[in-house]
């Protein structure tokens, strides 16, 4: 039976993969590991928590002594290192944390891989870490890393640290690098669930610059059953752009989502641009489609309709995690823009 340590796995995509897993997989075990930061919420784990082949711990990534226990323990012949700082817009008001967890925790991560010898270390990057494109074009996986932010910088130096494990020491690795990824239970800082929590409200939708900011989109099932299908076919060593096919402007996106929901477009407030803006991602995925025959399963359209659908049923989920300390950051991010 294989073993896995997905770390991060509270948070929107872990969960989402752990869900994945456990639902899909019987001959799996995950071992859970999060610090339950204010985007790792134990309810993105309901009806699973207690499933006979799944053991959350909450804990620190940058934890030696810890990861090393639970490799012991359980077992454990892979490690998925979902576990991240994601938002860019946090890391330009407060960078340090995303280097303490991005690279710091992955470090250690490594480190634990190295000494355990374990099967194989996942590395869980973004399309960011390449910088921006022009009007045409597309990310491969030889495309230069260029990132232009703190948060793709911290990523890009973990992608180089994972590479260095496996030269120097031998470390079974790979890397995937994913675009924009949207779906059930992502926290209302990013662009599709913060919409759509402010449209729900009759809220102004606070649109960076013009808008027309271009990102490639990937349902976050997709996601998933890439990643699972690396961690089980791909020969360590290799790294993979995991990509939807599905580039689309920000601002087409909010008005998909006001028409979906028949709001109206006065909503849409077009605010202050956040420094160092990119402006354009694309991925191109032929790798992973050409050699572990993996392929997006959810077209846009459908990804966002099944998006809204979950935040309209899952109302008491989206009230409970906007309440508090994402009041003042949301006060914080776009009150004085």
């Amino acid at each position: 039976m294989r073993k896995i340590l997905v770390t991060g796995g509270a948070g929107f995509i872990g969960s989402n993969f752990v869900r994945m897993v456990l639902a899909e997989h019987p001959e799996c075990v995950v071992v859970n590991l999060d610090k339950l930061t204010y985007a790792g919420n134990l309810e993105n784990l309901r009806g699973f928590l207690d499933h006979p082949n799944h053991k959350f711990v909450k804990g620190d990534i940058c934890d030696g002594d810890l990861l090393a226990r639970l490799i012991d323990e359980d077992r454990i012949d892979a490690i998925i290192n979902f576990a991240a700082e994601t938002h860019v817009d946090r890391s330009i008001t407060g960078p340090k944390i995303f280097v303490e967890t991005n690279v710091i925790g992955t470090l250690t991560l490594l480190e634990a891989a190295r000494e355990k010898k374990l099967e194989r270390f996942i590395q869980i990057s973004t399309d960011e870490v390449y910088g921006a494109l022009g009007d045409e074009g597309m990310f491969t996986e030889q495309t230069p890393l260029s990132p232009n932010s703190p948060y793709s910088a911290s990523k890009a130096a973990a992608d180089h640290l994972v590479k260095a494990y496996g030269h120097t020491w031998g470390v079974r690795y790979n890397i995937t690098r994913c675009s924009n990824n949207y779906g059930p239970y992502q926290f209302p800082e990013k662009l599709i669930p913060l919409m759509i929590n402010n449209a729900l409200n009759d809220k102004a939708l606070p649109v960076y610059g013009d808008g027309l900011y271009v990102r490639d989109w990937l349902y976050v099932y997709d996601h998933c059953t890439a990643v699972w299908s690396v961690l089980h076919q791909a020969p360590p060593g290799r790294v993979y752009n995991i990509g939807g096919c599905n580039e689309k402007a920000n601002l087409e996106v909010v008005e998909l989502i006001l028409s979906r929901l028949d709001k109206s477009k006065s909503l849409i407030k077009h605010v202050t641009d956040r420094p160092g803006h990119d402006r354009r991602y694309a991925i191109d995925a032929s790798r992973i489609i050409n050699e572990l025959g993996w392929k997006p399963s959810v077209s846009f359209e459908q990804g966002i309709n099944k998006t809204i659908d979950w935040y309209i049923e899952n109302h008491d989920w989206l009230t409970d995690v906007v309440s508090g300390d994402y009041k003042r950051y949301y006060q914080t991010m776009y009150g004085s823009r």
